[in-house]
């Protein structure tokens, strides 16, 4: 069958032969739900939802054609057990307290301030706050089966474990940074930062042996933090503070400072990454 032969080639291929086939399912659809929903958001939110359904479905389809597995989802990592739960906690513990300590590292720099509690109604902040973690969980497990997952498994299959993490790393800042020329000149700062950020994920998972739930709630932390403090509009950013340092658009992640936080959270994921393999 020439779907099996797809295994025998080389990376790039396979990559290239599974996205045109979403490609080919998702956008049919995409045209039909654009004729029939006027409101962005709402397109938005189907057709992205409608992505990654197909894309789940064409996984399982793609592992049980082209190599023959029916269990894909343990071989990304992505198992319902003790470890992994405990890993998506841990994860997410771990964002959510660097991303804090990253604003308060510039409070201490005079660069924000903290809004004062009195001008800040509680109850729709905590529904910033339980929107903003479904929000960041959806996010962490779809991305993470995507770039930490299938992809990462493809390019081990051909290459080495260091070619595999720095090509999925320059991949998923790619992908997060298609844009006009002019906004990738004006925020390039943020693409070393997705690079580095990709690069922690991929150990934070190999820290664990290859489970995917601490990638998950690490990604999921990082976006919950920055939705609720972006959102919820808990900061207010002094004038005069360079853009590059304090992170562009106001993204704490797209800055130089935010670029050693990541640096160092790399090294010890790393370190621990090596030490799992060791063991």
């Amino acid at each position: 069958m020439w779907v099996q032969r797809l295994g025998q080639c080389a990376a790039p291929i396979r990559v290239l032969a599974f996205v045109g086939g979403l490609a080919a399912l998702w956008l049919p659809l995409y045209g039909l739900f654009t004729a029939l929903i006027d409101d962005a958001n709402t397109l938005s939110i189907v057709v992205m939802a409608v992505l990654f359904v197909e894309f789940l479905l064409l996984l399982k389809g793609w592992n049980r054609w082209v190599y023959g597995c029916d269990r894909p989802w343990s071989r990304y990592g992505l198992q319902w057990n003790w470890r992994n739960g405990r890993g998506l906690l841990l994860g997410y513990c771990i964002g959510s307290f660097c991303l804090l300590l990253l604003f308060l590292v510039q409070q201490r720099l005079g660069w924000i301030e903290w809004t004062s509690w009195r001008y800040l109604n509680l109850v729709p902040q905590l529904k910033i706050g339980i929107s903003g973690l479904l929000v960041a969980l959806g996010v962490g497990l779809g991305e993470e089966i995507v770039f930490r997952g299938w992809l990462l498994d493809e390019l081990e299959r051909d290459y080495s474990a260091s070619t595999a993490l720095r090509v999925s790393s320059i991949l998923f800042a790619v992908l997060h940074f298609i844009r006009p020329l002019s906004e990738i000149i004006r925020t390039f700062p943020q693409f070393p930062g997705l690079v580095m950020l990709g690069l922690v994920l991929v150990w934070a998972k190999r820290s664990h042996r290859g489970q995917l739930g601490i990638a998950i709630g690490l990604h999921a932390g990082l976006v919950w933090g920055y939705y609720w403090v972006n959102v919820g509009q808990l900061v207010q950013y002094q004038p005069g503070v360079p853009e590059w340092w304090s992170g562009i658009d106001r993204n704490p992640l797209a800055g130089l400072l935010s670029l050693g936080f990541l640096t160092i959270l790399a090294l010890w994921f790393r370190h621990r990454a090596i030490v799992a393999i060791r063991d």
